[in-house]
């Protein structure tokens, strides 16, 4: 088509597009501070040309879609980040509370231990003084005590991970079977031909949400997408969701199953795996450390108090029996167990010789102070490590969690450069579209004039 009519056709379609920009323009403006949306951007062409002859005349503009910038490779980045972040945040958290049970220089258990070999030494000087003895049973107590409550702490907060580990995968089943129902959304829209940017923008939020709960790897698809745990465990495939659920495994502990497979220990990323890790490793293992110093303490402190002998009066005198329960066989639970066996303090072995006034066992009774009681360590030596290792994972995991947090708000800046919006440009982009609407709508007016003088040729009085 040539002609007024042509050159109509051409403005019109300048005056569409135009407007449609606009439109896109507005949108963005109005999302500016809407978390996860990317920035539209509308992608115009030239419309097909018409050949007459030796000519080929243009036809005006088309909207060919409005695309919504993302750059696939940095979301993946992101998805990455924000697992590794979420689990080194959880493990901090659990590590924090950890440390508690073992950051007071002046109370719990190192200071009980040193208590109680002080508490040997004022026995010393007077072996007899029940006064003195009580005081040896009293700081015995307060040592048990306090690996009775550290190590019940740290089974109940064991515990209480349990029920984390339930509510995230309650967590990850909500948000993939509303993953699956937007990927059903979007599949009708582009079917349909409609732009569906939005709802894409709507499941990169829900799938970094699921990233910041479990490992997560996306699968593109012809069917949409597909969502997998990084050792392939199915949790969204298009429209149809795969729930996760929980079961109580042989050692009481919350287990993440997928049908009937377990796979809590494939769990690299996400809160849960941080959750997880905390769970099953680090606190059995500073359990099991807690344990074997109880265990290696108290049968130090047994064996040497059966060296000497009681203060009574009996002919042969009696030999000394246990202060502290004997620990359960393999020292499994000894923290928890650990008490002190006698309430009468005449039954500390304080002589050596079976007479009252001797003090000569104090000094076995002191030595286990220096004695390697645990793996080669001293009582003090073996708790002053374990503090330590609890300090060291507190700092270690908090300045990998920050190193990860400064590279996760590196890659959403990143992400803001590319799918961000910049209002500053947006209005730019409203004065050239604004322009060019001007000018179309222009080009009409005037096509409207050059019509109407053509339809009056000959005529003197122009048609009203």
């Amino acid at each position: 088509m040539s002609g007024l009519y042509g050159t109509l056709s051409i403005a019109l379609s300048a005056l569409a597009t135009s407007q449609q920009a606009l439109e896109t323009t507005s949108n963005n403006v109005a999302n500016a501070n809407t978390p996860g949306y990317s920035r539209e951007v509308p992608v115009l062409e030239a419309g097909d040309p018409v050949v007459f002859g030796s000519l080929s005349i243009g036809t005006g503009v088309v909207l060919d879609k409005i695309e919504s910038m993302r750059d696939p490779i940095l979301e993946i980045q992101l998805n990455q980040e924000t697992q590794q972040q979420s689990s080194l945040n959880a493990q901090l958290t659990q590590w924090q509370q950890i440390q508690t049970s073992f950051s007071s220089a002046t109370s719990g258990i190192g200071a009980d231990i040193t208590n109680f070999f002080n508490s040997l030494g004022q026995l010393s000087p007077d072996p007899t003084n029940l006064a003195l003895r009580q005081a040896v049973l009293t700081a015995a107590g307060n040592l048990a005590t306090d690996f009775n409550t550290s190590a019940n702490n740290l089974q109940t907060q064991r515990s209480n991970l349990n029920q984390t580990v339930v509510q995230d995968v309650g967590q990850v089943n909500t948000l993939t079977t509303e993953i699956a129902s937007v990927n059903q959304q979007i599949s009708n829209l582009e079917n349909a031909q409609q732009n569906a940017s939005t709802l894409v923008d709507k499941q990169t939020s829900l799938i970094r949400q699921l990233s910041g709960l479990v490992d997560v790897q996306v699968i593109s698809t012809d069917q949409g997408i597909s969502l997998t745990t990084s050792n392939g465990t199915a949790l969204v495939s298009g429209s149809q969701s795969f729930a996760l659920s929980t079961q109580i495994g042989s050692d009481g502990s919350q287990q993440v199953m997928s049908g009937t497979q377990d796979i809590t220990g494939t769990l690299t990323g996400g809160s849960l795996a941080g959750t997880i890790q905390i769970r099953d490793q680090e606190i059995p293992n500073v359990l099991s450390q807690l344990d074997q110093l109880a265990a290696g303490f108290s049968n130090a402190v047994n064996a040497a108090n059966a060296k000497g002998y009681i203060l009574s009066d009996s002919n042969p005198p009696t030999p000394g029996g246990n202060i502290f329960t004997a620990p359960p066989a393999g020292g499994i639970g000894a923290a928890a167990a650990m008490q002190v066996s006698i309430t009468d303090p005449s039954l500390i072995a304080a002589s050596s010789d079976g007479t009252p006034g001797s003090n000569g066992n104090i000094t076995n009774l002191s030595a286990v102070h220096d004695q390697a009681v645990v793996n080669g360590q001293t009582p003090l030596d073996s708790y002053s490590n374990l503090v330590f290792q609890v300090g060291s994972a507190t700092s270690n995991t908090s300045a990998d969690a920050d190193a990860s947090s400064q590279i996760l708000q590196q890659l959403q800046d990143q992400r803001g450069s590319v799918s961000g919006v910049s209002l500053d440009e947006e209005a730019a982009n409203m004065v050239q579209y604004q322009t060019a609407y001007q000018a179309a709508a222009r080009v009409v007016s005037t096509v409207n004039s050059l019509l109407a003088d053509a339809v009056n040729l000959g005529i003197d009085t122009a048609v009203q």
